[in-house]
């Protein structure tokens, strides 16, 4: 269906199926406060009332995946609506009971503490997207929260959300930022220095957000009916072609090709993130999706010096199991997870190691070509192994910016097979590096001699400088939301401008586009930033 043909349909004639709510077991109890829940894959709960809901930005393009009308975003009623001040006819909240892996260690039932799903769209074109509220109050699993989102970290999820897509990456979509013209307490660096903050929601989409933790709280209660119930019900509403492929969507056989399918847009996914620097931050069992979309923006951030020991999340700077470099082998810990989970249905190990060794198999041929692509080649044969290896050692000799670097490098001329060292690292690639005076002779030595390899690799290609830019500026963006960018929007729209996060949202729509006019948006992290909260380091209160 192109654009022009999708119905542009009011508030009012939007349909919900809820599926996830009308086929799964429903908690009993319609008691908020927190409290164990079993035998139950969600909770009904409503939103909490807001004060004044105030649009902050939308994203077009989810809208017309909902099929709404222009016009009906900018209406105050869709600010009451996606803010939790009105239900429409169908929607049906609730809040999804899950467990979870936190840092490694079991933390038993968590769920959505402060997420409140409205119920699932159902498009003309029989496309299923769940509405759900990040920020719109406490529900039975906040545990001592009080289930709000301040203004901050939904920025923050808002525009991560959508650059995320644009970038390319499997992700949530976010439709909407709402203020709530509510004071919310935060106490940002848990330093014990809470102060008010203004609130907002935002509005998620996706097709579901069922994570890991949603198998992982069953298996552990050996809850095994329903166990199988959730499973079979994710296999036929979120994965047809293996249902369709077994007469028992429960049965042991199609719960171990949906964990494969599971492990494989697992890999996609971390591949993704490696591609553009994104760090998850807080890559726990229950902020990992059964579709291998990124969800949960939280403690994020984006690479800028290119390390693979960086994290952005101050609750992991001690062991930073979350760190850059980590996130492959994490993405596997927690498959196994969810294996041990699933083993109930499966009853053998076999099947499961299966999906396993689907996901390590499937990182590892789209991590050589998706480093093949960001190089320029057509495929990263055995001879390129050590020029990669070799550029992530160069990367860490000096404070070197990831996107810069790979963005500038496309315009370094190799085709001839030679180099002008001096020109390529003082003039082409000169922005990627932070700390000049550090590029000294010996570093200088090292980033020419990679050059010398890189051009000869890439003269053994015949492939013109030209034809490899097209290439190379196809996977590696110009644009990310760069830490300290959210932290000026941030900072602009609680001293009451929203103007740069419609900007930036703008912006993040064309990351690979060169946006003339723009540049001041691709520039590498200023100085003051280095160490600012909010920039460097963040908690997983932001």
């Amino acid at each position: 269906m192109s654009s022009h043909d999708v119905p542009s349909k009011t508030l009012d004639q939007i349909e919900f199926d809820n599926r996830f709510t009308n086929q799964l077991p429903a908690d009993p109890s319609e008691v908020v406060r927190p409290r164990q829940v079993e035998h139950a894959a969600y909770s009904r709960v409503a939103p909490t009332a807001t004060a004044g809901p105030v649009t902050v930005a939308v994203a077009a393009e989810v809208a017309e995946l909902l099929e709404l009308a222009p016009g009906e975003v900018e209406t105050q009623r869709f600010a009451d609506v996606f803010s939790g001040n009105e239900l429409l006819e169908g929607m049906d909240p609730f809040a999804m009971a899950y467990a979870g892996h936190q840092f490694g260690n079991f933390a038993g039932q968590l769920g959505d503490g402060r997420a409140i799903g409205l119920g699932e769209v159902r498009t003309s074109d029989g496309d299923h997207w769940m509405l759900q509220l990040k920020g719109a109050g406490p529900t039975p699993y906040s545990r001592r929260a009080d289930g709000l989102a301040v203004l901050r970290s939904s920025i923050r999820e808002f525009l991560c959300s959508e650059a995320m897509y644009h970038l390319g990456v499997p992700t949530t979509r976010a439709l909407s930022l709402i203020r709530t013209g509510d004071q919310v307490m935060r106490d940002m660096l848990y330093d014990g220095n809470p102060a008010l903050e203004p609130g907002a929601v935002v509005c998620r989409v996706a097709p579901t957000f069922i994570r890991f933790g949603n198998f992982e709280l069953f298996s552990w209660r050996e809850e095994i009916d329903e166990l199988r119930q959730l499973a079979a019900f994710t296999i036929e509403t979120e994965f047809p072609e293996i249902a369709s492929a077994h007469e028992d969507s429960g049965s042991p056989e199609a719960v171990a090709a949906f964990f494969a399918e599971v492990a494989r847009r697992t890999a996609t996914m971390a591949v993704h993130w490696m591609r553009v620097g994104f760090v998850h931050g807080v890559m726990n069992t229950d902020n990992m999706s059964i579709l291998g979309l990124t969800i949960d923006y939280g403690p994020y951030g984006w690479l800028e010096d290119f390390d693979p020991g960086w994290t952005p999340n101050t609750t992991d700077a001690s062991h930073k199991r979350y760190q850059f470099g980590n996130q492959p082998q994490i993405a596997q810990w927690n498959l196994v997870q969810l294996a041990n989970a699933l083993y109930p249905l499966v009853e053998e190990v076999e099947p499961l190691q299966a999906g396993i060794a689907v996901f390590a198999e499937a990182f590892e041929i789209e991590w050589n070509q998706m480093m093949a692509d960001k190089l320029g080649f057509d495929s990263l044969e055995e001879e390129h192994g050590k020029l990669v290896n070799e550029l992530f050692e160069v990367l860490q000799l000096t404070e070197t910016d990831m996107t810069i670097f790979y963005r500038q490098l496309a315009d370094v001329p190799v085709a001839d097979g030679s180099v002008d060292i001096d020109a390529a690292i003082d003039e082409t690639l000169a922005a990627a590096y932070y700390v000049p005076s550090e590029l000294t002779d010996d570093v200088r030595q090292r980033i020419g001699t990679w050059l010398e390899s890189y051009a000869a690799q890439i003269a053994k290609l015949g492939r013109s400088d030209a034809d490899r830019k097209v290439a190379m500026n196809a996977v590696n963006p110009k644009f990310v939301l760069r830490n300290y960018l959210a932290q000026v929007a941030i900072d602009k729209a609680e001293a009451g401008d929203d103007s740069l996060v419609v900007e930036l949202l703008e912006v993040l729509r064309r990351p690979y586009d060169e946006q003339p006019g723009n540049e001041y948006f691709a520039q590498p992290r200023p100085e003051w930033a280095r160490t600012k909260v909010g920039c460097s380091m963040l908690s997983c209160s932001s």
